[in-house]
């Protein structure tokens, strides 16, 4: 359903918080690693988001390091997956994360692409996608609802109507034919 990716993407942030993210892809036989960078300020906050993510053939989340630079200093976090939904945050077992089989970094307008990737929905059809969410500020982790439903294609290519009930958002977001978001309503615009 989906082309290959390019191998570079930039957005940038603008409504919600001010910043910009880059990203890198590297596709292989066992999947694809992402690497990326979001800088932001929201609310007075200043942070620097760097990120690896490593997704399976079929596109599951199964490990992300993040990096996050702050006034005061740094933090790290890892979480991993098995890909079937069972998570680890700093090596310890997340219960609280089963059944997500994404990660959503709040500082990425990337990663709303892999539960549009995984899924391949078919126009009119929609599925939940819960993700482990990653907060800017502290990279905190906690389950985000999510729900995608395929809408008409749009211009630039898929579109999916997105619901996030915890932050009592919802939007219609641009694809391009790669499934990279072109256009994240009070968030976001695909510059590259």
């Amino acid at each position: 359903m989906f082309t290959h990716l390019p191998p570079s993407a930039a957005w940038i942030q603008h409504q919600a918080r001010t910043g910009f993210e880059v990203t890198y892809f590297r596709d292989g036989d066992r999947g694809v690693l992402v690497e990326g960078c979001a800088t932001g300020t929201e609310d007075g906050a200043v942070w620097v988001i760097d990120y690896r993510l490593r997704l399976d053939g079929s596109w599951h989340t199964r490990s992300a390091q993040i990096t996050g630079r702050y006034p005061d200093g740094r933090r790290t976090l890892t979480v991993q997956s098995d890909g079937l939904g069972r998570w680890q945050v700093d090596g310890a077992t997340a219960p609280e994360l089963d059944g997500c089989l994404d990660v959503d970094l709040e500082a990425s307008v990337f990663t709303n692409s892999l539960p549009v990737r995984r899924l391949a929905l078919d126009i009119g059809d929609s599925a939940d996608a819960p993700a482990v969410y990653v907060r800017a500020a502290d990279l905190k982790t906690v389950r985000l609802p999510q729900h995608y439903r395929r809408a008409t294609d749009g211009d630039d290519g898929p579109r999916y109507d997105y619901t996030s009930s915890d932050f009592d958002y919802r939007a219609t977001l641009s694809y391009d034919d790669a499934g990279l978001i072109v256009d994240y309503p009070g968030l976001a615009r695909r510059t590259v």
